[in-house]
């Protein structure tokens, strides 16, 4: 009886890490940074990674439980990822708390403003809020619009992924395509 939930338990942290290694990869996209603008910095990373996660968040919001608890467990992953890379970056103890609040912060924000314009289809509307969070101090930003087509493309193509991925760790996110690249 133990062995089983011990190996439930190394089965299912298998089934994490695997899904939270291919969101991240594809997070890390080459194309993002060199050809849609998004800057290779700690915070365009952070900006891309939190993309991918709520595309991926907004797929298992429609999953069955067992769908949902993967999906907790990935979001446990993603900032149990972003702390470990706070430190890894210098930040001391006593300020990590406040910088993994403000960060939380920062992401529940995007979930809520680009899930908005994602129900709504809306490309405009979520390239201004890509542009306002990417680049936030820049008044001559580049428009964001082939990374919200890109959003809403991989959102449409996650929405068609079977359940059974979600329960494998086997959700993909589209990489950006050549025409988006070369535009």
């Amino acid at each position: 009886m133990i062995f089983g939930l011990f190996r439930q338990r190394k089965n299912n942290r298998a089934i994490i890490d695997r899904q939270y290694a291919t969101l991240t990869a594809a997070a890390r996209q080459p194309a993002f940074y060199a050809a849609l603008d998004v800057p290779d910095t700690v915070m365009g990373r952070f900006e891309m990674l939190s993309l991918v996660m709520i595309l991926y968040f907004r797929r298992t919001a429609r999953c069955e439980r067992s769908g949902q608890e993967v999906a907790q467990a990935i979001v446990d992953a993603f900032f149990e990822d972003i702390d470990h890379s706070l430190r890894e970056l210098g930040i001391g103890d006593q300020s990590v708390p406040k910088r993994m609040k403000k960060l939380a912060g920062m992401f529940y924000g995007r979930l809520e403003t680009y899930g908005k314009a994602l129900d709504l289809g809306d490309r405009t509307a979520l390239a201004a809020a890509l542009r306002r969070n990417i680049h936030p101090e820049r008044t001559d930003a580049p428009d964001m619009a082939l990374l919200a087509g890109w959003a809403l493309e991989a959102e449409e193509r996650l929405r068609d992924s079977a359940e059974e991925a979600v329960l494998t760790g086997a959700i993909d996110i589209v990489p950006p395509s050549q025409e988006q690249v070369q535009s």
